[in-house]
């Protein structure tokens, strides 16, 4: 291992091994850090559109083209009663190749991500459990854990990405943690082989299936006939009479007359899972010599499957503004503002269009019913277009919903001398 990289990167997963790849493209030496073994299991396996533009960067359109991912052309939406939506097939609004993406198993693809990242140059090393980063003076100056043997480990480096997902390895150190209490939310999923699926090419869609107060499915086609089923909602609801997530997850496919008949085929092939606490962001984006990226910054409700987009966005994002800095011989927290800047504007569109998602008094058809003009920005916020402005279009949409400010939180944070970045802004 290089004992002297230009920068250490926490985390292999898509946000890491992007980071790490775009790094070694500059030309820097990069140490990426994994704690597991790959392959191994995540959920979070839908792509959306505009993934496209950052696997393209990496070299990775090719590879997944070759893939036997299910290929992703369309979204459809079902009401509880059963009444499916016409497949939005996204290519009716966008002509790019972007329009075709896939629903992805994350073991396999996190496994292509990792190998490309070291074909790019980046050395990736599995098996280091790493604990906290390393401050002196109030600067992150590397990390230290233990190796796979249980070893104490030690490594330096004049920047640190934190891409540890929702290990969240500063979030936790420093106290950084704000959740976003109003989308405080449940999931509970599985698997199931042999459901059905639409023809053609709707047949890879994703599908939003409602539940009451405002719960939904997920029901996204994998490869090799796999169909991964969850459920998002409060937990008020899903817990009431009940804590075995097994009969909670039974009970709420027979409350969409849709899901009853597409898994009526099907047998259940995987163990019930659960995970909470969604929606969340971390108080600051980096300190002086510290950057984070994905899950470790920020999660989104999954409602758009925006988890992979912002995680793959953010490592590129990340690892063009380290280059900079370390260009620039300055990797202090102010070295990062305009990377802050940037990824909380493109979270912020999608996280009010969640928050409208959520409000009982928005329907999306009526929307765009009495807004046509608007339906071209809403759809480009879907797929992953956050760049843009679309103030028009939220300002429309709080004739429906309440669509929440912006977060005043999320930029980097300039420690104090000898003392830790924790809780402070």
């Amino acid at each position: 291992m290089n004992s002297n990289p230009d920068v250490i990167v926490v985390g292999g997963g898509p946000a890491g091994s992007t980071a790490s790849a775009i790094l070694a493209m500059h030309g820097r030496t990069v140490v990426c850090l994994e704690k597991s073994a790959f392959p191994r299991y995540h959920i979070g396996e839908s792509l959306i559109p505009y993934t496209y533009f950052t696997l393209k960067r990496l070299g990775m359109i090719e590879k997944l083209q070759a893939s036997a991912f299910t290929k992703k052309y369309s979204i459809c939406f079902v009401s509880q009663s059963g009444k499916q939506s016409q497949p939005f097939f996204f290519d009716s609004h966008f002509d790019h190749p972007a329009t075709q993406t896939w629903q992805v198993l994350r073991s396999e693809f996190d496994g292509m991500m990792r190998d490309n990242a070291r074909e790019k140059g980046a050395e990736i090393v599995h098996g280091i459990k790493v604990d906290e980063l390393i401050l002196e003076e109030g600067r992150t100056v590397g990390v230290r854990g233990t190796d796979e043997s249980g070893k104490p480990f030690e490594l330096r480096a004049p920047v640190t990405i934190d891409a540890s997902g929702r290990d969240a390895l500063a979030i936790n150190q420093f106290g950084w943690r704000m959740p976003d209490k109003a989308l405080d939310r449940f999931a509970i999923w599985s698997y199931w082989k042999g459901a059905l699926r639409d023809p053609g090419r709707a047949g890879g869609a994703t599908t939003v299936a409602y539940l009451p107060n405002k719960g939904w499915f997920w029901y996204i086609p994998l490869a090799n006939d796999v169909l991964s089923v969850g459920l998002v909602a409060k937990k008020e609801y899903l817990f009431r009479g009940t804590q075995d997530i097994e009969a909670i997850y039974h009970r709420e496919i027979k409350e969409n007359v849709w899901l009853i008949e597409h898994l009526a085929p099907a047998s259940q092939c995987d163990v019930v899972r659960i995970t909470n606490e969604f929606s969340y962001r971390s108080l600051h984006c980096a300190s002086d010599g510290l950057l984070l990226a994905g899950d470790a910054f920020n999660f989104l409700d999954p409602v758009f499957s925006s988890g992979m987009f912002f995680a793959m966005k953010s490592g590129e994002l990340a690892a063009d503004a380290v280059h900079a800095a370390l260009g620039r011989s300055d990797t202090s927290a102010k070295a990062f503002a305009e990377y802050g800047k940037l990824y909380c504007s493109g979270i912020e569109n999608m996280r009010k269009l969640v928050h409208a998602f959520y409000d009982e008094r928005v329907n999306y058809g009526h929307f765009i019913r009495k807004y046509p003009e608007l339906k071209a920005d809403l759809t480009d916020c879907i797929i992953g277009a956050v760049d843009r402005d679309f103030e028009v279009m939220f300002k429309a949409f709080s004739e429906f919903a309440v669509i929440p400010p912006d977060l005043d939180y999320g930029m980097p944070f300039e420690p104090r001398r000898s003392s830790a970045p924790v809780g402070g802004r």
